[in-house]
């Protein structure tokens, strides 16, 4: 059904003057009036389920619909209202762009109601400020050996009108009348100049803005990019190589690094724990010789080497055999071997927890989890020097090692005190008994005999690397 103002619209009739339809006429941005809710309330009736109810029920208390309908009534707020109203005019006329310096005249489209406005996107045409000089300036400061006046004109008049496209500047270089020009010359002739004349043109006592061109850099960079492309792959593939194995002679340094500082912490903590145990050893000599001293309650336990028990300084109670418990953080392989070298010794793995007992025997578990890692520093010194033996003998045939190639392990009484493993053995037994003077350092086992060790097996490779190298050289 056509409405009223379509009506007289086909029959000419001029109807009252409206305004010109506009972008937020157009939008309907204004907000839906909300319906005000009846506060009417429906109850459910007799013998209707809640849930059936609650399905019929709508949120707007209205009763069931016939048919499926949209609830959803979001998109009618944004309904364009076209032919509401007059729409704006539009005219075919003629413009000119600022950005152009010969004046032609072009023509658009374009609303009665901005007639006259300029053209919006001139805006976004921007030129390079192209530095000018006269002919004193370059008399004066400007002049070069290398360039002509002619050619350096012909330079700054290609730079404005290419606004400094280089590489374009460098192909739209007249070859016929000027010598033929680099881009980096193009570049080093046109920076000098404009850094010349900002210093010239400059106050006293300011500092004017160098721009930083470096030809002879750019040459460089060029003539590398040039050799990097034009490798064989040869080249490449030998370039490949060399990288990796400068890669693996780093991580080896590292490696070797690393061990370096574990054994030289180890060392240490042996030392100073040696150092403790004899200052010690004084003070409780000094202690038997003045027998009215009072009694020291709490007994200092030194500081653990290897391994570090729970300090129990808080107020309250505590059980002294709390001190002997082995914190978590030890590995399965040393409680293995602590537990090898305790049934070697003869002592129990849960001694009564007297002050004294429980000094010395985490004396003496300190000591065993000490040498437990000495020795597997020792394993790994020895097969390191397997290994460049090898490397050695294969490199130099018939040459001789300048160095020895075992290391000889010290016995167990220069690592565990005399005294800790005496007040923990069994008092039978006597300084001149095969147990006594056994070496501890044999019940620790650090590889298992029943699996296949990594020293040995490394030192087996290395072994069999080695004579298949020699067969090599002989057959060649």
């Amino acid at each position: 059904m056509a409405a009223g103002m379509d009506v007289r619209e086909i029959l000419e009739i001029e109807g009252p003057e409206q305004q010109f339809i506009t972008k937020d006429a157009l939008m309907n941005d204004k907000k839906k009036k909300v319906a005000r809710k009846s506060d009417v309330s429906f109850k459910r009736p007799e013998g209707m389920h809640r849930e059936l109810w609650g399905l019929l029920w709508t949120d707007n208390k209205d009763a069931p619909p016939i048919i499926p309908t949209d609830t959803n009534q979001g998109y009618k707020q944004m309904k364009a209202k076209i032919g509401s109203s007059k729409v704006r005019p539009w005219k075919w006329m003629p413009f000119t762009n600022p950005a152009r310096k010969d004046g032609a005249v072009f023509y658009h489209w374009r609303r009665v109601a901005d007639e006259g406005k300029d053209y919006p996107f001139a805006r976004f045409n921007k030129a390079v400020d192209i530095p000018v000089y006269s002919d004193l300036e370059y008399q004066q400061h400007l002049h070069d050996d290398n360039w002509t006046r002619q050619e350096t004109d012909f330079l700054f008049d290609l730079c404005k009108r290419f606004d400094l496209r280089f590489i374009i500047i460098h192909d739209r270089w007249d070859r016929d009348k000027f010598p033929n020009r680099s881009v980096e010359d193009i570049k080093e002739r046109y920076y000098n100049i404009c850094n010349t004349l900002t210093k010239v043109r400059a106050p006293q006592g300011s500092e004017p803005k160098i721009r930083a061109f470096d030809a002879e850099h750019e040459r460089k960079r060029k003539q590398q990019l040039i050799k990097l492309f034009d490798r064989t792959p040869e080249q490449v593939e030998e370039e490949e190589t060399l990288i990796a194995e400068l890669k693996k002679i780093e991580l080896r340094k590292k490696e070797r690094e690393k061990k370096t500082q574990d054994l030289q912490k180890l060392i240490t903590a042996a030392d100073s724990n040696f150092d403790s145990r004899r200052s010690e050893k004084k003070q409780t000599k000094k202690k038997i010789h003045t027998p009215h001293q009072k009694i020291n309650p709490t007994i200092s336990t030194p500081e653990p080497s290897g391994i570090k028990f729970a300090d129990f300084k808080t107020s309250g109670v505590s059980l002294r055999s709390q001190r002997m418990k082995l914190p978590a953080s030890i590995g399965q392989k040393k409680l293995k071997a602590i537990e090898q070298v305790l049934e070697e010794l003869g002592i129990e793995y849960s001694p009564i927890p007297t002050e004294d007992t429980v000094t010395h025997f985490n004396e003496l578990r300190q000591d065993i989890v000490l040498l437990y890692e000495l020795k597997i520093a020792l394993a790994t010194c020895d097969y390191e020097l397997e290994s460049l033996k090898h490397r050695f003998e294969t490199l130099a045939p018939g040459k001789p090692l300048p160095v020895e190639t075992t290391i000889k392990s010290e016995p167990v009484s220069s690592v565990l005190s005399s005294e800790t493993a005496s007040a923990l053995i069994n008092p039978n037994l006597s300084p001149d008994s095969p147990s006594k003077q056994k070496k501890l350092a044999e019940a620790i086992d650090v590889v298992n005999p029943n699996t296949p060790g990594t020293p040995n097996r490394k030192r087996k490779a290395a072994l069999e690397q080695g004579n298949m190298l020699k067969k090599m050289k002989q057959k060649m």
